[in-house]
């Protein structure tokens, strides 16, 4: 019996890289797996080849019970199609692993309107989506007395908890992520949902041009710290029973190391009881900073 033993899970950009290794650990733990993927290539435009059909042959060959859904998650008309994918072929749905997206990459003014609007699309609506059908379907099954023991798996990005130099865009989508993250885990707790995030670093399409030297595959037989299949085991468990009790967190997980991310907390902090003028706020957000811990560096800033 595998952790993940019976359920029902939706990876979305399952087709390569993370997804896939994703769907792949999911299905090797026991759950029947809807592969979704629009094969498109790191542009969004769409590629000559169907990669989910191949991860799900793959889970297939080695036993598992696998889908696919090639629909546009960033649509509303695809997401709903994607839960609906998942009830029609396996009666129920589980877990949700949002994962989809794509880069396009510029300094911010250098940045078309075009490429904030592609990437805010697919990684922050298509987060969006997703989790707002799928959320319907546990909202109705708790009103009809059949709560479930639901899980979310959101993909931010160190981009979104740093920022991330020529990523204005792409840090921004993955910042909305992670608040949409908290909201979520807040409103549908009452539906038996519980709603993470991971902010993963691993080498896919996505990342082998961004980091190509320090992303480098290891020689043979030495311990592959970028693959993306290190990551997914974190994912598996948070998208099972075993994860119970876990909600609203965001975790970075990057080879063997898995870190518990803190949030936005109150630092030092003053209160004079009365309004300031510019030069005494100036004066005492600066005594404040004096006190406070220093930032960690944006992504790429030198």
């Amino acid at each position: 019996m595998g952790i993940a033993e019976g359920r029902v899970v939706v990876v979305t950009g399952a087709g390569r890289g993370l997804g896939r290794a994703h769907a792949l650990a999911f299905a090797a733990a026991g759950a029947r797996v809807v592969v979704n993927d629009l094969g498109v290539g790191l542009d969004g435009q769409p590629g000559p080849d169907s990669p989910a059909e191949l991860v799900a042959r793959e889970i297939r060959a080695a036993g598992g019970q696998a889908v696919t859904h090639g629909g546009d998650i960033a649509t509303a008309e695809g997401a709903a199609s994607l839960v609906d994918r998942a009830v029609a072929e396996f009666g129920r749905l589980d877990t949700l692993v949002n994962n989809a997206g794509f880069l396009r990459d510029r300094m911010l003014v250098n940045l078309d309107e075009d490429d904030w609007d592609a990437v805010v699309r697919v990684h922050l609506k298509g987060h969006f989506l997703p989790l707002k059908y799928a959320a319907a379907w546990w909202r109705a099954e708790a009103k009809a007395g059949r709560q479930a023991a639901a899980r979310v798996v959101n993909t931010s990005s160190g981009a979104g908890l740093l920022g991330s130099v020529g990523q204005g865009n792409y840090s921004a989508a993955k910042a909305g992520i992670l608040g949409m993250t908290l909201v979520a885990a807040a409103e549908m707790g009452r539906y038996g949902v519980q709603v993470n995030a991971i902010a993963p670093a691993a080498r896919t399409r996505m990342t082998e041009q961004a980091f190509a030297e320090s992303m480098a595959a290891p020689g043979e037989g030495a311990f592959d710290a970028m693959a993306p299949e290190n990551v997914s085991p974190l994912v598996v468990w948070l998208g099972s029973d075993a994860s119970a009790g876990v909600t609203g967190r965001v975790f970075e997980a990057e080879g063997g190391r898995i870190t518990v991310m803190e949030g936005w907390r109150p630092g030092p902090t003053t209160d004079r009881g009365a309004r300031w003028t510019p030069a005494e706020a100036g004066e005492a957000a600066a005594k404040l900073l004096a006190e406070s811990e220093p930032p960690q560096p944006v992504y790429g800033a030198r």
